[in-house]
């Protein structure tokens, strides 16, 4: 099974308990600062997770739909938020379940891109991106940033969620950036691995482009900084879908 199968599940909830909503709310205004969009126009949250970011853009006035493979995470997205007029899909990324032009903008946040080992496989997310978001239709995709990442790795922590133990490893390796999980509890032990493909700017730029997608500005954080190889802590590309 691939880890991206295996990870979403409900032990997921509980080892990312610490991304807060309030903190999606901070970073879901710098979203629509950059999207310039228009209350009421159609949004797709790709990879919605939890619906972390889908109820504040909600919120803010466009009309969401959020898109998800793990049906755990949707569960929770439906619940959270129950009596919202926001519309959750399972699907792969590869190969969305809309039309052609759906979508008057897009967005990919919290590193929800790269999962895969083949290049092939990413870039199709991409083309999926262009394809469902109409031409001129506004994206925002987040990213790591793999240089700061590479520095910044903290190699092994431990620590206590709901008297459940989590202990991480990570590490880079042959050109992805690894994350081993292991859940500890009464019912024993699981592990998960997760796995990021580690691109630089210049990869990233040319696979959009050449997906049909026209990067306007890359920013490093949700601050509005402009990003800088050595010190950005993410990866963030905002334009639109070439007309």
């Amino acid at each position: 099974m691939p880890w991206y199968e295996e990870s979403f599940g409900e032990d997921y909830l509980l080892v990312y308990k610490h991304r807060s909503r309030r903190r999606a709310d901070r970073e879901i205004e710098a979203v629509v600062r950059w999207l310039q969009l228009k209350q009421g126009t159609s949004l797709l949250d790709l990879c919605c997770g939890t619906g972390r970011h889908s109820i504040p853009l909600h919120r803010h006035g466009f009309c969401v739909t959020g898109v998800d493979l793990s049906p755990v995470l949707l569960q929770v997205a439906e619940e959270e938020a129950e009596g919202l007029d926001i519309s959750f899909h399972q699907g792969d990324m590869r190969d969305l379940p809309f039309q052609d032009n759906q979508f008057d903008g897009l967005v990919n946040l919290f590193t929800s891109f790269g999962y895969f080992a083949d290049d092939r496989e990413n870039e199709r997310v991409l083309r999926e991106i262009a394809r469902v978001v109409k031409p001129g239709g506004r994206f925002v995709i987040d990213y790591l940033n793999h240089a700061v990442v590479k520095e910044g790795l903290v190699p092994q922590s431990e620590r206590m969620e709901e008297e459940v133990v989590i202990r991480e490893k990570r590490w880079t390796e042959e050109g992805f950036v690894k994350k081993e999980i292991e859940v500890e509890d009464n019912e024993g032990k699981r592990r998960y691995l997760e796995r990021v493909k580690l691109y630089t700017r210049e990869q990233m730029e040319t696979m959009m482009t050449a997906a049909g997608l026209v990067i306007e500005k890359v920013k490093g954080d949700f601050d509005s900084s402009d990003y800088a190889e050595a010190t950005s802590p993410r990866m963030i590309f905002t334009g639109s879908v070439k007309g």
